[in-house]
């Protein structure tokens, strides 16, 4: 189920990278399915004991991500935010996309990033992996971030 153009990955050797999936909790049928979805990929991927923690919203996403990115190989940040009558959407979408970055930058460590940004709950549903869904952005979160680590793991291994 991934968007039109996304890369098919291909993911090897991965069942032995730690991985932390952070999820907001406003909005609940969305973040049930993205989590299920990323859960869902983890198992795919053989990382059969992964860390789930919840954070209030999306707006706690980076922090949250910056202290398990010191104790993981990968983080996987799960929201959604759903544009209202005011800009706190735009501060907020930006400030998430901003902060993931930054923790993704600064620690070396992939954040996966599952973060809807929707003008309507149905774009929502429609993306979150739950019955109906065109996409499932969990699982594509998952995947992106556990390729990214495996490839860095393997351009870090001392070369021979």
């Amino acid at each position: 189920m991934s968007g039109k153009g996304a890369p098919e990955l291909s993911v090897r050797n991965a069942g032995d990278l730690r991985v932390a999936v952070i999820a907001a909790q406003w909005h609940e049928k969305v973040m049930d399915g993205l989590v299920n979805g990323a859960l869902r990929a983890l198992g795919e991927l053989g990382i059969d004991e992964p860390t789930l923690i919840r954070v209030p919203g999306s707006f706690e996403l980076p922090v949250a991500a910056k202290v398990l990115a010191a104790r993981y190989d990968a983080v996987v940040a799960l929201g959604v935010v759903i544009r209202g009558g005011t800009p706190h959407f735009d501060y907020v979408c930006q400030g998430v996309a901003q902060g993931l970055t930054q923790v993704s930058v600064e620690t070396g460590v992939p954040v996966g990033f599952g973060v809807l940004t929707c003008d309507t709950e149905e774009q929502a549903l429609d993306r979150a992996g739950i019955e109906g869904s065109s996409e499932d952005k969990g699982h594509e979160a998952v995947i992106a971030a556990v390729s990214t680590a495996a490839t860095l793991r393997s351009v870090s291994e001392p070369w021979h």
